[in-house]
């Protein structure tokens, strides 16, 4: 990752382009309820196959579908992620593929797609010709796991110029300083991490995701997501009361994985509520 670069101002040739992420969110919310967010890797357990698993989340409610780049050192990510994005590469998975995985969903489905990439890969390609490849497959922007502001300037003004979200995370332990610059950087929404660690199902929402939400709303966010150890119902109805969205992945992943794209139809479908009409 690149750290010379430093934030830029936004670029006077920007277009006046609408937040896609935003506006799904706000539609969510006008139906009085929180956005869902539906995470899988991209070409996961093939290209087609994980195509028809993200139009499935789309089919069954999802309002905004996060598409994972496979990457070598996932960090973040727990070992159901790891193990799925792990096979991807070993056959033989070429960065390209994901614009053309982004392009298809899109055309299928009315959801905002996402990419969610660490940002060493954007940083290879260039973030210029990263970001016009993604605008140019209908992708509404990136959620960069470990991006800070300070390093971003190259993205924000490639984002800034093409019209895509950017979407910074923030933790329990982020200062107010840190929060405030994540907030002023992001364009979508802010993603607020419930728990220190890496990605998984757990038992038990953290305690601490409201406070992320109520620190980055202290800080002038307006949509505030929340993500990590989300996996039932009941997490997305106890998330849902004070979040702007909720975010699956792992327990979509592992549907995938175990069933297909119709188990991730069934899974979102509950997760919605949308079998039942919300």
């Amino acid at each position: 990752m690149s750290t010379e670069a430093t934030p830029a101002e936004p670029s006077t040739q920007a277009p006046e382009t609408a937040s896609r992420t935003a506006e799904a969110i706000e539609a969510a919310r006008a139906q009085g309820r929180a956005a869902f967010i539906g995470y899988l890797p991209a070409g996961y357990p093939d290209k087609e196959t994980s195509i028809a698993a993200a139009i499935e989340l789309a089919r069954n409610g999802a309002d905004v579908i996060e598409i994972g780049v496979p990457y070598s050192d996932p960090v973040m990510d727990g070992p159901v992620i790891q193990q799925a994005t792990t096979e991807v590469l070993a056959r033989g998975f070429r960065l390209p593929e994901v614009f053309e995985i982004v392009a298809a969903v899109v055309e299928a489905t009315d959801a905002a797609v996402l990419v969610m990439t660490y940002y060493n890969l954007i940083d290879r390609m260039g973030a210029e010709e990263f970001a016009r490849r993604l605008a140019e497959a209908g992708g509404a922007g990136a959620i960069t796991p470990d991006l800070i502001p300070d390093e971003a300037g190259e993205w924000i003004a490639a984002t800034e110029k093409h019209g895509l979200d950017r979407v910074f995370l923030t933790a329990p332990t982020s200062s107010p300083e840190r929060v405030a610059q994540i907030v002023s950087a992001s364009r979508g929404f802010v993603y607020g991490v419930s728990v220190m660690g890496v990605t998984g199902a757990r038992d038990q929402v953290s305690d601490a995701a409201e406070r992320v939400v109520n620190a980055a709303r202290s800080a002038g966010a307006e949509r505030v997501c929340v993500g990590l150890g989300v996996s039932t119902r009941a997490h997305v109805e106890e998330i849902g009361r004070y979040a702007d969205g909720v975010i699956v992945g792992t327990a979509l992943v592992a549907a995938l994985r175990d069933g297909g794209p119709s188990a991730v139809a069934a899974l979102t479908a509950e997760l919605t509520g949308a079998e039942t009409g919300r």
